[in-house]
């Protein structure tokens, strides 16, 4: 009898087997095999919270033959994820296959090398019964939330909306923001910049204040900046002062599931699902010619900074036999993780440095290869030297005005001949300047005054949404990619050039959270309850009482919100179009439907007539029938381009249609990223050639 070691994933069977060899046969979970119902509550809120769990439906035939091979099997040893979400479906396996809590049944695999499985499989221990409790706090809490509030927003609101604990409080901060912007006042200001030339090399200085050193108040208006301009008419420009220096600037720590995603949206456009996608797949297993199903990455749920001393060696080694060694630090350097952080996983890292990326790229897709790189480079420039730069900061007086020029020089790239943090905001005063002395009179090439206007706060991107949370507390890095998604289908927010908008139901929805439940929904109120999970999963804190404080106070909650409202609907605002309904006169309103939004007829049901937004229409027809072609969104957030006249036409495509047909098959000439031209045709010949010569 081998025995059987049970995984959450069917793609990381072979990388598992691989390492175990013979003696143990490998099967998959595939995800959690119990849960609440969907058809009611599934908490029994009158004895002590317990959870009414259920096999789940489409899990049946996973379930019957995880208990044949079980009943046929020496040992079952359970090897789902290192994590509470793990620990919990490791749990629930442990009950449907009978086995005893007792034993030492629980292995964990923090990557799927042979170093990784090895470990764990000669580590077993019990389940640890504080992590299922947390993460079942987790679960229930959801759950009453979402259970409660989200029929309620279908009788107050509309159908189809939802509500939940982080998710709420994510539409929060999103529309708070948006509310800041709307209530800014921008105020002008002028700032003057004198274009200057030194050793046959020009550069701009500031004006900072005046020739004693004290910093000029801001500029209010025009008038005020062309006096000072007309005050340095003549002026001669000296340089009085020159202060040099010399500054070392530190890489940025090993990837954790927050900055991973940040990084990812950053560089590759990726949004934090796609991102965790990816990164699953490396931590599973790829499977790379000469080397097999292998796993490349550590285990990517983690917000630990800390890496294993065997990866730190190999790392160091990996960048003395590459660059040398003055591409290494004089002394280790460690990152400390912050406060609060669970410490069960290092930080992501590659499984192994001496894989490069380009040295897998034939075994991976573009995507692995891209996040890969990233992850790859990250890790060793994290254990690379210091970029050393030498600074230099010049003052230059010039009448009664004191300017100030800033500027560095790269001495030792560092790090940075490997990789650079991306940036949110790429905005710096600093610039190269050439070489100057004391006393050196300056020509002036040009004095500009510049009209500016402060600027509200920006809205959020991805990347500085999930830092946010991550700064505040909200939710868990592992859930952030899931909780933005939620608010984007939902249509609470919109993408306007990367940033999130609310919506008019964002903006609804969010009002009355905050008017019946805004204690609930608070930043500080949700990162503090996020804190008391973590504490039931290291056992300080007793899970049922948790929920229990939790429900008094949102149980009250929830009944004033039903008393108040009872019989009253909440409108959603619409937005009003110039244009006008040919059919009855009245003006139409957009609308959001499954593929984006149109323009609707505001007298429905009477009058039904809908029309696609102007930006939406293409100028090219469509080519099946001649309708006009629209730009639409799919579920799952893709553009694409289809027929108006659907669904008496199906016609549609990821790119533009030409006009033009394939000379090879006869389908559709179609425009696509950067404007390169391809049959649509997936079975097309010309596409399996593209495809032949990609690999």
């Amino acid at each position: 009898m081998s025995k059987l070691v049970i995984v959450e994933s069917p793609s990381k069977i072979k990388s598992v087997k691989k390492y175990l060899g013979s003696g143990y046969d490998v099967m998959a979970s595939v995800g959690h095999v119990r849960d609440l119902p969907k058809s009611k509550l599934g908490v029994d809120i009158d004895n002590n919270f317990k959870p009414q769990y259920i096999n789940m439906p489409d899990k049946k035939d996973v379930i019957k033959k995880l208990k044949e091979a079980a009943a046929n099997s020496e040992q079952v040893l359970l090897a789902t994820d290192p994590d509470r979400e793990g620990e919990a479906i490791s749990w629930h396996l442990a009950h449907i296959l009978g086995l005893d809590l007792n034993e030492k049944n629980r292995i964990s695999f923090n990557e799927i090398t042979k170093t990784g499985v090895s470990a764990g499989i000669n580590n077993p221990h019990q389940i640890n019964l504080d992590l299922v409790d947390a993460q079942q706090a987790r679960r229930v809490l959801d759950r009453i939330v979402g259970y409660k509030l989200s029929p309620f927003l279908w009788r107050k609101v509309k159908s189809g909306l939802s509500a939940g604990r982080v998710q709420t409080a994510v539409l929060r901060l999103i529309v708070e923001r948006e509310r800041e912007i709307e209530a800014f006042v921008s105020e002008e200001y002028w700032t003057i910049d004198a274009k200057l030339k030194a050793e046959r090399k020009s550069f701009s200085a500031k004006l900072y204040g005046y020739l004693n050193g004290t910093k000029l108040d801001s500029i209010d208006n025009e008038e005020s900046a062309l006096k000072i301009v007309n005050d340095l008419d003549g002026a001669q420009y000296v340089v009085s002062g020159i202060k040099k220096g010399t500054r070392n600037r530190q890489p940025a720590p090993p990837f954790i599931t927050s900055t991973l995603q940040q990084e990812a949206s950053r560089k590759l456009n990726y949004n934090g699902q796609r991102t965790m996608r990816i990164a699953q797949q490396l931590y599973e297993g790829v499977d790379i010619p000469g080397h097999g199903a292998t796993g490349l990455i550590t285990y990517m749920r983690t917000d630990s900074l800390r890496i294993s001393e065997e990866a730190r060696a190999a790392a160091t080694k990996y960048i003395d036999e590459k660059y040398g060694k003055k591409y290494l630090p004089t002394k280790p350097r460690y990152f400390k993780t912050k406060d609060g952080a669970q410490d069960a996983h290092e930080a992501i890292r590659p499984t192994d440095v001496f894989m490069t990326p380009d040295s897998i790229k034939s075994g991976l897709t573009s995507e692995q290869y891209n996040l890969y790189k990233l992850i790859w480079e990250r890790f060793i420039a994290s254990l690379m030297a210091s970029c050393v730069q030498k600074t230099v900061a010049v003052d230059i007086t010039a009448g009664d005005y004191l300017f100030k020029a800033n500027g560095y020089s790269v001495e030792f790239k560092g790090f940075t001949e490997l990789y650079e943090e991306g940036k949110d905001d790429n905005s710096s005063d600093d610039a190269e300047l050439p070489e100057m002395k004391l006393g050196d009179v300056l020509k002036l090439k040009s004095l500009t005054p510049n009209q500016h206007f402060t600027q509200p706060p920006p809205r959020y991107t991805e990347p500085t949404l999930t830092k946010t949370l991550e700064e505040n507390g909200i939710g868990r890095p592992s859930t952030f990619a899931s909780i933005i998604a939620v608010i984007s289908d939902r249509n609470y927010v919109e993408k306007e050039k990367k940033t999130f908008k609310p919506t008019q139901l964002g903006f609804a929805v969010c009002d009355l959270m905050n008017e019946y439940f805004a204690r609930i929904f608070e930043t500080k109120f949700t990162a503090g309850l996020e804190k008391k999970l973590d504490k039931i999963g290291t056992g300080e804190l007793d899970w049922v009482k948790t929920i229990a404080d939790f429900y008094d106070d949102f149980d009250s909650h929830y009944k004033k919100a039903e008393q108040s409202l009872d019989g009253k609907r909440v409108k959603v605002p619409v937005i009003e179009s110039d244009i006008v309904c040919e059919k009855c006169g009245r003006k139409m309103v957009e609308k959001t439907g499954r593929f984006g939004k149109f323009l609707a007829c505001p007298g429905y049901p009477e009058c039904k007539n809908t029309k696609p937004m102007p930006a939406d229409e293409v100028k090219q027809p469509c080519p099946k029938c001649g309708a006009p072609l629209l730009k639409k969104i799919s579920k799952k957030g893709k553009k694409f381009y289809g027929c108006s006249a659907y669904p008496k036409c199906d016609f549609a495509s990821p790119g533009v249609p030409t006009g033009e047909k394939c000379s090879e098959c006869g389908g559709y000439i179609i425009s696509g990223i950067r404007n390169r031209k391809y049959c649509m045709n997936a079975d097309c010949p010309t596409r399996q050639s593209t495809k032949k010569k990609e690999k």
